[in-house]
């Protein structure tokens, strides 16, 4: 009688509270965002790369949160929205600084503003780190 009841209480208590790591369901959590998203995201920053942005506008552009937009990025292209924006705005500038000509009054500080990088020093080190040689020399060749 005694396992009769023990059984019948397990029973009541497995059927009440399933094992919910045993089931297959998915529910999406913000990581899991849809590449769409953050080709939105992406596609904004890119066409609006010169302006301020932040990650609040980059959000409000995809239609989605600011936390989900971060965990968006880190999830499909293993970086932050910021650190995307700055990785754009390198590209925009090294595009520049190749193209320019320092006869013509071209100067490493005035492109590097162009694109939003307020701090020089700071601009040359992450350039120097994305493209293995200074702004600077970049200009001249």
């Amino acid at each position: 009688m005694l396992d009769s009841l023990k059984r019948l209480t397990a029973t009541a208590l497995l059927t009440t509270f399933p094992n919910s790591t045993m089931t297959t369901d998915y529910t999406p959590g913000p990581g899991d965002m849809a590449p769409a998203v953050v080709r939105r995201a992406a596609q904004f920053i890119d066409a609006h790369a010169a302006e301020p942005l932040t990650l609040a506008r980059m959000a409000a552009a995809a239609r989605v949160s600011p936390r989900a937009l971060q965990a968006g990025f880190r999830r499909h292209l293993d970086t932050t929205p910021l650190g995307y924006l700055r990785r754009a705005r390198l590209a925009n500038a090294h595009r520049d600084l190749s193209a320019a000509d320092p006869a013509a009054g071209a100067t490493v500080e005035a492109i590097a503003a162009r694109w939003g990088f307020t701090h020089p020093a700071r601009f040359a080190a992450w350039y120097r780190e994305e493209y293995g040689v200074p702004p600077s020399r970049t200009l001249r060749d």
